[in-house]
C-alpha cells in the first residue's frame, strides 16, 4: 500500500521518471540492435543462393563465382556485417536489390502508404467493434448477448489469419460482389474501397483478445465503489458508463495493443499477399523467395523499429495516464 501511494504521488517529472524514459530507450535500442543481427545472420543460415537465383539454375561456376564476388558474398561474414553497418549507419539503408538493383530505402518507401493505410484502418476498426462488443457483453452480464459475444472469441482464436481473409473472399467478393477480390483501386475512394475487407481480415485477428481484456476491466470497474456511490447519487447510468467506467477500463486495453502491435503488423503481411496487395508483405515474401538479402533486411529493420517506437509510445502515453503503469508493460 505504501509503495502504491508513492507511485500515485511521484511527479511526472522527477529523477524517477527520467531514469525510466532513459531504460525504455535503452531496452528499445537493444531490441532493435538484436533484431539487426538475428535478421543479417538468419537470412543466411536458408537454403538457396541469391547468385543462383539471378544467372539461372543452368548457370556456370565461373560466372557464379563472379557473381558472388560482385554482390560480395565471397567474403566473410564478420566483414559482410560489418560492410552493412557501415552502410545503415551512413545511408540510413541495408544496400540496393540484389535482383532489382534498386536502393533498398526507395523500394519499401514506394510500398509503404497503402501498408500503413491498411494498418491505420484495421486499427480504427478494431478499436472500434472491440468498444461496442465490450460494452454490450459488460452491461448485460450473464445474460444472452453477454453469452453469445464471450463464445465469439473462443471460436475465433484459432481461426488462421490468410483463411479468414479466403473466407470473406468466397463470401463478400464472389458470391455477393460487395468488394474486388484482390488488388488496390485507383483514386482514395477506390483504395478504401479495396482495402477494407483486408482490413477487416485484420481486425478480425486483433479483435478477441481486446474484447475478452476491455469486458473483464470494464466489469471490475463496474463493481467497484466510486461506480457505486455514482449510482447512488442519481447519475446517469450512461453518463457513468461512458465518462467513468470507459475512460478507466480503456488503459489495460490499451497496453495489450502495445504488446500485440507485431502480431498486427505480422498478419498486415500475410493479408496483403492473400490479397494481392502490392505493399511491403508482397516485396517481402518476393525478396524472401529470390533470397535478396538487403530487402529482407530493411522490411524486418524498418518492420522492427516501428513495432518498437509504437511500443514505447504506447507505454509513455499510458504512464502519463497512470504512472503506477510504469515497469508493467
Amino acid at each position: 500500500m505504501t509503495d502504491l501511494k508513492q507511485g500515485l504521488n511521484q511527479p511526472r517529472g522527477s529523477k524517477d521518471s527520467y531514469n525510466w524514459l532513459v531504460i525504455s530507450l535503452i531496452k528499445a535500442l537493444a531490441v532493435i540492435c538484436c533484431v539487426m543481427i538475428a535478421v543479417f545472420f538468419i537470412i543466411r543460415i536458408v537454403p538457396g543462393d541469391p547468385a543462383k537465383m539471378i544467372l539461372g539454375e543452368y548457370s556456370t561456376p565461373e560466372a557464379l563465382k563472379s557473381m558472388h564476388h560482385t554482390l560480395g558474398l565471397d567474403l566473410p561474414l564478420w566483414e559482410q556485417f560489418m560492410r552493412f553497418l557501415k552502410t545503415l549507419f551512413t545511408q540510413g539503408d541495408t544496400g540496393n536489390s540484389i535482383v532489382m538493383g534498386t536502393s533498398t530505402r526507395e523500394l519499401i518507401m514506394q510500398r509503404a502508404p497503402v501498408t500503413l493505410l491498411l494498418i491505420v484502418m484495421a486499427c480504427v476498426l478494431a478499436v472500434f467493434v472491440s468498444l461496442l462488443l465490450a460494452t454490450v457483453a459488460a452491461t448485460h452480464k450473464d445474460k444472452l448477448l453477454d453469452h453469445l459475444i464471450r463464445i465469439f472469441p473462443t471460436i475465433t482464436l484459432g481461426m488462421p489469419i490468410f483463411w479468414v481473409g479466403l473466407l470473406l473472399i468466397l463470401l463478400f467478393s464472389v458470391r455477393l460482389g460487395w468488394f474486388p477480390v484482390g488488388g488496390v483501386s485507383e483514386g482514395w475512394i477506390g483504395t478504401l474501397h479495396s482495402l477494407a475487407l483486408p482490413a477487416i481480415t485484420v481486425a478480425f485477428s486483433q479483435i478477441p483478445t481486446l474484447v475478452r481484456s476491455l469486458r473483464a476491466q470494464m466489469l471490475e470497474v463496474l463493481e467497484s465503489d466510486f461506480v457505486v456511490t455514482l449510482k447512488a447519487a442519481g447519475i446517469p447510468s450512461r453518463v457513468i458508463l461512458f465518462k467513468h467506467v470507459l475512460r478507466n477500463s480503456a488503459l489495460p486495453t490499451l497496453m495489450l495493443m502495445g504488446v500485440n502491435i507485431s502480431y498486427l503488423i505480422g498478419g498486415t503481411l500475410v493479408v496483403e499477399q492473400v490479397f494481392g496487395i502490392k505493399g511491403i508483405g508482397s516485396l517481402l515474401f518476393t525478396s524472401i523467395s529470390k533470397r535478396d538479402f538487403p530487402v529482407i533486411q530493411g522490411i524486418a529493420l524498418y518492420c522492427a523499429l516501428a513495432v518498437v517506437i509504437i511500443s514505447l509510445l504506447i507505454e509513455i502515453i499510458s504512464w502519463w495516464l497512470d504512472p503506477r503503469t510504469k515497469g508493467k508493460q
